[in-house]
């Protein structure tokens, strides 16, 4: 009778025993990609290349939109002079000819910018894209280093949240997180960048053209 009531006891002690056993061996390490990602030399280089770019074409974007603008002047005034009671149709004529000749000029130039804008933004994309896919690749050779170094068996992304709003991680120690140690093995082989800016990759910005031309 004491054997068959201590024969349950016998087997969940050695159920737990077996689940320690294996919990012993499976090593469970935590990264935050994300903070790798933001606090890694070569993101804030990359930044600092991409807002340079964005600087440059901002700049001859303006150039074209500020000529768009001059022309745009130029049609609204010729529309005013046209409305005159006191012009002549010789002068009627020649500042209609005028005025519909600088309104292909800026439908040419519209096209133009928004060929200029979409063409720049598509640039801008790849190559953050390029930018982005060559970090990502080098912080997981660096992360498989660190797993092969640490023995690790399962790792997790602190940073990646699930279709529900969750991280895929509800809970981890500290000693088993090891984004430090990746920061600082990527970090170690590049010069700090100073001064650069601390957001992540920045987007594409869309600027506005002025208004169209009248039409008469």
């Amino acid at each position: 009778m004491i054997l068959k009531h201590a024969f349950p006891l016998i087997f969940v002690s050695l159920c737990f025993l077996g689940a320690c056993e294996m919990k012993a061996q499976i090593k469970v390490g935590t990264v935050d990609v994300n903070r790798v990602f933001k606090e890694y030399n070569k993101t804030k280089e990359a930044e600092a290349r991409i807002n340079a770019t964005k600087d440059e074409a901002k700049k001859e974007y303006d150039g074209r939109a500020d000529a768009y603008k001059k022309v745009l002047d130029q049609i609204n005034k010729l529309n005013q002079q046209l409305e005159a009671p006191a012009l002549s149709s010789d002068a009627k004529a020649a500042k209609t000819k005028e005025r519909d000749e600088k309104i292909g000029d800026i439908k040419d130039m519209e096209r133009e910018i928004n060929e200029f804008r979409q063409t720049r933004e598509q640039q801008l994309q790849q190559q953050m894209a390029r930018m982005r896919d060559g970090i990502v690749k080098e912080i997981m050779d660096v992360v498989m280093k660190q797993v092969k170094s640490k023995d690790m068996d399962i790792v997790f992304d602190k940073s990646g949240p699930s279709l529900n709003g969750f991280s895929p991680l509800l809970f981890s120690r500290t000693s088993t997180d090891f984004t430090a140690d990746v920061i600082a093995a990527l970090n170690k082989r590049e010069p700090a960048i100073g001064g650069g800016p601390k957001t992540s990759l920045p987007s594409v910005a869309t600027p506005s053209l002025p208004g169209r031309a009248a039409r008469p």
